[in-house]
């Protein structure tokens, strides 16, 4: 079996929080035309609360299950083709590192912790971030995530100092070969 008879062709973003998943995202819908998916915008409208609500009166699992009832609900969705954008945490269930995987090409965005401080350390809509020592919690995520991005992701792109536009071609690039190549 290949992966064109085995894999929709879905390109699906992963990576932490700051490493540039929505913007490239945005970028390739435009490039390519393919319907969008920001996994956390469609739990806020499917809720009816902002992210940073939901962790504060559900809990963080209650957010979690949410993530895996809608890469679900993706993975029936048949003969469209999508970008997916997912949430930083979406790897830590082993449920959803699998379904990343059914549902097509994963790409896991990174940048140093540093950068990701930087870009994250004024948007206050990061709930696991509202604490007193966010670059520490920072470090402590990445260190617990970083395996389980490497097992879920097809490809790894370091986002620091490329314009999202860069990215999105390196992206196009690789997911064209894995998609007409049979494994």
């Amino acid at each position: 079996m290949n992966h064109q008879e085995a894999t929709p062709k879905n390109i699906v973003l992963i990576g932490f929080m700051g490493c540039g998943k929505s913007t490239v995202g945005r970028e390739l819908h435009q490039r390519l035309g393919y319907r969008l998916m920001d996994i956390d915008h469609i739990i806020e409208e499917t809720i009816g609360k902002k992210i940073t609500e939901i962790f504060r009166e559900m809990g963080e699992q209650a957010f979690r299950e949410f993530e895996t009832i809608q890469l679900a609900e993706i993975s029936k969705q048949t003969g469209v083709r999508h970008i997916i954008s997912t949430g930083g945490g979406i790897v830590i269930r082993p449920e959803n590192r699998t379904l990343l995987r059914k549902l097509g090409y994963v790409v896991w965005l990174r940048a140093p912790e540093d950068v990701i401080f930087e870009r994250t350390s004024r948007n206050r809509d990061r709930p696991l971030l509202n604490s007193p020592d966010a670059r520490e919690k920072i470090s402590s995520l990445l260190a617990e995530r970083e395996p389980w991005y490497r097992e879920t992701a097809h490809l790894r792109v370091d986002t620091a100092g490329l314009e999202s536009h860069e990215v999105a071609t390196g992206i196009l690039e690789s997911a064209r070969y894995f998609f007409a190549h049979p494994a």
